[in-house]
């Protein structure tokens, strides 16, 4: 079990302090005090391993099972004894331009805050460290721990949406590359176009698919009445989901301009496409007039015009060059070459 938990610790008016080692004792005991509060953070527990953690707190069977399965959509969830709220923080690997995302689990209730962690990219380990450099925010309870957990998560959207939209212009300055639209060719390797457009695109869906479901949970905050949260912190989520809409209106740009590249790419890829059958009409067209009059003088008839005649073969010669000359300089005046 102590693998599982990662730290645990008493707070009194802020400031960490030690505790019995069995929960139970420390959950009474900061519960006896008044100004203090439990924080146990969990990284990935089995269900055995939860079992304990459950039981002492008195979690719903139902926040219970969503903690362990690990696929849920960011929410917001009361019930009798306690807050249950999802996160789906985000790490973007701009090497290799994917998107991942891992979950955050908190729960809040009478004195105790119980945070769990499933994947990378949960900021759990940064905001406890920040927090108890602060004791003036800590001392405002698990609330502060989890308005801390929820700026913390959506700042990182930012940072994440900005770290997307910079290789975004990358990505359209190499989709519209002057040596690509003119050429048509690629290095050996190299993703088409197409393919890295819609591999990007997939990540930003990854990021939509966490943003985008925080908003309800978020907004709600902001609200009197939800329970196990101080109505004083309303400013401070309100705070946070005005960041949050930042990033979800980001996403929706990001999005947008990706479905206006590749439509702008397959327009481009069209007129190219077009080009080039412009062009092989052109020379097919130029190698059918010799094709044609060799054909005709090439029928084994016996009375045929000019067959007798000694200028006859060069006269067909010059006919076929002035006839493929003319039709070369008309599909060239034309744009056809």
């Amino acid at each position: 079990m102590s693998g599982v938990i990662v730290d645990s610790a008493i707070y009194r008016d802020g400031r960490r302090t030690d505790g019995p080692a069995d929960l139970s004792d420390a959950l009474a005991e900061a519960r006896a005090e008044g100004n203090a509060f439990l924080w146990v953070g969990l990284h990935e527990p089995t269900e055995n391993e939860f079992e304990r953690v459950s039981s002492e707190f008195g979690m719903h069977p139902l926040a219970v099972e969503d903690s362990l399965k690990a696929h849920q959509r960011p929410k917001l969830e009361v019930y009798d004894d306690s807050l249950f709220m999802v996160l789906k923080p985000v790490v973007y690997d701009s090497e290799h331009d994917t998107v991942s995302s891992g979950e955050l689990m908190v729960f809040v209730g009478d004195s105790f805050v119980v945070t769990i962690r499933h994947g990378e990219g949960a900021p759990l380990h940064a905001v406890r460290q920040r927090l108890e450099s602060e004791p003036q925010v800590l001392k405002h309870g698990p609330t502060a721990v989890l308005y801390a957990v929820s700026d913390a998560v959506v700042d990182h959207y930012l940072d994440v949406g900005s770290e997307l939209q910079v290789d975004l212009e990358e990505l359209e300055s190499q989709v519209f590359a002057p040596t690509e639209g003119s050429s048509g060719r690629r290095e050996a390797g190299d993703q088409p176009a197409a393919e890295r457009i819609y591999t990007f695109k997939r990540q930003v869906l990854e990021f939509r698919r966490a943003a985008g479901p925080l908003a309800a949970p978020i907004s709600r905050l902001t609200r009197s009445g939800v329970p196990f949260v101080q109505e004083r912190s309303q400013p401070f989520f309100r705070d946070v989901d005005d960041h949050l809409t930042r990033v979800n209106e980001q996403v929706e740009g990001l999005d947008r301009l990706l479905s206006d590249i590749l439509s702008a790419h397959l327009a481009q890829m069209g007129v190219r496409q077009n080009d080039d059958m412009r062009k092989i009409s052109a020379w097919a067209a130029m190698a059918a007039v010799p094709t044609l009059l060799a054909g005709i003088w090439g029928m084994n008839f016996q009375h045929m015009p000019e067959l007798g005649q000694v200028w006859g073969y060069p006269a067909a010669l010059v006919l076929m060059v002035g006839a493929v000359t003319f039709l070369h300089r008309l599909f060239k005046r034309n744009g056809w070459l």
